[in-house]
């Protein structure tokens, strides 16, 4: 049976008293490690408009990255293509790919990665409220054209695919948490990523986007990877008193407050004196072998290949030491 593949997602958060430039400085300082331990890939989010998250940049992100870096794949979780040129996103991605053969992904999502308000500033063409999520399948065929040359010669763009970075390209994965991502994903032939740490009732679409896969140039059969949430320390004890940071930051979310990751001392205060969250959450959080039991049981109910950890802490320290056991749990190198 293949080793499972673990890899890394990497929002940048902020802690409180710290800035984006902290955060995203720790971002690079964890790549550093995540390339050393032997994960598979390192992907970076697109958020904007949050005193949260600092990564709203992905791809300056990644050309950082892949620079500091030697073999680990380096990507977006994701680029958020309504707000793009499908060809600006495809050059970006092509150099991308010549800088670091062989080791770029392109993963792209329909979610706006921001509340309405953001969205509105982020348009070019302003007399629209927000991005049309109905035009995406067409910006994701376009998209694809050029990525992967095979734009129909009568297209009025045909000639635009022979993008700069060529021979190389990404690997393009589509990313969601809805039942039209898993089909956009399968019709296309692409890989799929469920993003479970935001709707952990996905299951049911990854077995959709199997069951709806069509063979493609590049892909010859499903290939699922799941995104989860996950904090592991020495002890079970540790982990949940380290988690109380984001279990904080993700009360208050689903309330609409944006806040820096808080201490833990604050967040064991607040969430005391707060009723718990009725919203579904799956949290992976414990000791080394009961987040190894975790992650491998999540693996399981999406039949995925790989899984992707999303893990927030208030101390930077904290989130390498977890990414270091579950390297360590997984016997990664």
């Amino acid at each position: 049976m293949e080793q499972m593949r673990i890899s890394v997602l990497d929002q940048s958060p902020i802690s409180e008293g710290c800035t984006g430039a902290d955060a995203l400085r720790n971002t690079l300082d964890l790549a550093r490690l995540a390339d050393q331990l032997g994960f598979t890939r390192y992907w970076v989010a697109e958020h904007h408009g949050t005193p949260t998250l600092a990564s709203a940049s992905p791809e300056v992100m990644i050309a950082a990255i892949g620079s500091i870096t030697r073999r680990i794949r380096v990507g977006s979780g994701g680029v958020m293509l309504p707000y793009y040129s499908p060809l600006k996103v495809a050059e970006t991605f092509s150099i991308l790919s010549a800088l670091f053969p062989d080791r770029v992904d392109l993963g792209v999502g329909r979610a706006p990665g921001a509340d309405r308000f953001t969205a509105s500033a982020l348009l070019r063409d302003r007399r629209q409220p927000a991005p049309d999520p109905d035009d995406f399948p067409q910006q994701l065929g376009e998209l694809l054209g050029y990525v992967e040359n095979r734009t129909p010669p009568g297209h009025p763009f045909a000639r635009l695919a022979a993008l700069p970075g060529r021979p190389y390209a990404p690997d393009v994965w589509l990313l969601g948490s809805s039942a039209e991502s898993a089909v956009w994903a399968a019709e296309n032939g692409l890989p799929y990523v469920f993003a479970d740490f935001i709707n952990p009732e996905g299951a049911a679409h990854a077995a959709v986007y199997r069951d709806r896969f069509c063979v493609s140039g590049t892909l010859a059969e499903p290939r699922t990877m799941v995104a989860g949430w996950a904090i592991c320390a020495e002890t079970d004890e540790e982990a949940q008193r380290v988690a109380s940071s984001a279990r904080m930051t993700r009360t208050l979310l689903n309330d609409g407050q944006l806040v820096p990751v808080p201490p833990i001392e604050t967040a064991l205060r607040i969430l005391a004196e707060r009723e718990p969250s009725s919203r579904p959450h799956r949290t992976i959080i414990g000791s080394p072998s009961a987040v190894k039991k975790g992650i491998e049981e999540l693996a399981s109910l999406y039949g995925a290949q790989e899984v992707m950890i999303v893990t927030i802490t208030f101390a930077h320290g904290a989130r390498r030491r977890s990414y270091e056991l579950i390297a360590e749990a997984f016997g990664l190198s």
